[in-house]
């Protein structure tokens, strides 16, 4: 019985530093933008930010000895496997 005097004041306690944070976060616009955060990640810009000149952007990247490949390793052209292998 007597941790109940320990458990109350805790959790009030506990409560009272959610809220601080709660209010932290507003005050700190922490909940402004929620969409865009959610929508970087379907960019496929491969570029590290600041690196991209537009020009690059039509031009195939290139492998390492110097052929366009996709990230897998197969050729960029190449089908869905399966396709045309009978």
């Amino acid at each position: 019985m007597n941790i109940i005097y320990v458990l109350i004041p805790l959790s009030v306690l506990l409560m009272l530093l959610a809220i601080g944070a709660f209010f932290w976060a507003i005050r700190n616009d922490q909940f402004d933008d929620l969409d865009t955060p959610a929508l970087d990640i379907l960019d496929e810009d491969d570029d590290p930010p600041g690196e991209s000149s537009g020009d690059e952007r039509a031009q195939p990247k290139q492998g390492k000895h110097g052929s366009t490949k996709r990230r897998d390793g197969g050729p960029r052209n190449a089908g869905p496997p399966g396709d045309g292998d009978a």
